[in-house]
């Protein structure tokens, strides 16, 4: 289990966790990141990082990004 910041771009992924507050964690279950979910990164620029997540491309930080283990 690693961060999604190392995660390969265009390698699919399965979320095993959601870290960081509950807020935090509502905001991101909210953008589609939910535990058992696939997400692949499409490309990260300058630490924010892109991923496809349930048919939806969204940009997310890098501190958000470092919450969802993958």
């Amino acid at each position: 289990m690693y961060p999604l910041t190392v995660a390969e771009v265009g390698e699919e992924n399965i979320i095993k966790k959601i870290g960081g507050k509950p807020e935090v964690r509502q905001h991101l279950e909210n953008l589609g990141f939910v535990v058992g979910g696939t997400v692949r990164v499409v490309s990260t620029i300058g630490g924010n990082v892109i991923v496809n997540v349930k048919e939806s491309r969204v940009a997310v930080s890098r501190e958000m990004a470092q919450k969802i283990m993958v």
